[in-house]
């Protein structure tokens, strides 16, 4: 979206929600004064103020805090926010895409996430679904990852089919791991089915077992 959008060039800061202590989220966000706790030797800008003009991208948002939310909203509506113990307002043009794995209505519903944000946020909506049931984007994922990979190399026609097959619970962060170790442990640069960890190998035969159980004994 950043690539392609009329703020590429200009800052994109991403912000990973889960990694971030919730004591330390205010300040990461906000930025904070001098003297504003324990430890705050110096004026410090948070990531919203080094993205003036351009992107915040707020990873796995369904984990922060209730405390950080309405904080997060106050920003979102007004445009401005103050630093950590300060009092001046501190106004940005910055674009803000939001992503989570988690059911932000079934958290509303539980009370963990704020309706009122959830709304604010929610202008235009991806449901991108796991990658089990997006198959035909393993190869162009797969070819993607090996171009990146630090040690040239090709999927077999016999490895690419177990990637196919394969359920993909960690979904395409695990397609990366994968990929990047076959790439290193494959011979003359080209990775097979045995250059493919234990478990993948496994899961694909499980999953060709059960269909091949369902099937009448003249189709299997």
């Amino acid at each position: 979206i950043y690539e392609h959008s009329l703020r590429k060039g200009k800052p994109f800061i991403a912000i990973n929600c889960v990694a971030i202590p919730e004591g330390l989220l205010e300040s990461e966000l906000f930025g904070h004064e001098k003297g504003a706790f324990t430890g705050a030797t110096a004026q410090k800008k948070g990531k919203f103020e080094l993205a003036d003009g351009g992107t915040v991208f707020l990873d796995e948002i369904g984990d922060m805090p209730m405390a950080t939310q309405a904080k997060l909203l106050r920003a979102l509506q007004e445009k401005e926010f103050e630093r950590v113990g300060g009092s001046n307002p501190i106004r940005v043009d910055v674009r803000f895409i939001a992503a989570t794995n988690k059911n932000l209505p079934q958290l509303i519903k539980e009370g963990k996430f704020r309706e009122d944000l959830y709304f604010r946020l929610n202008v235009f909506s991806i449901s991108l679904p796991p990658l089990r049931e997006r198959r035909e984007d393993i190869s162009l994922l797969a070819s993607y990852f090996l171009e990146k990979s630090p040690k040239p190399a090709k999927l077999s026609a016999a490895a690419l089919q177990v990637l196919i097959g394969y359920n993909w619970s960690g979904n395409v962060r695990e397609l990366k791991n994968i990929i990047e170790r076959a790439s290193i442990m494959s011979e003359d640069g080209l990775i097979d089915i045995h250059h493919l960890p234990e478990n993948i190998r496994k899961g694909t035969e499980k999953m060709v077992s059960s269909i091949n159980d369902d099937l009448p004994l003249d189709e299997r």
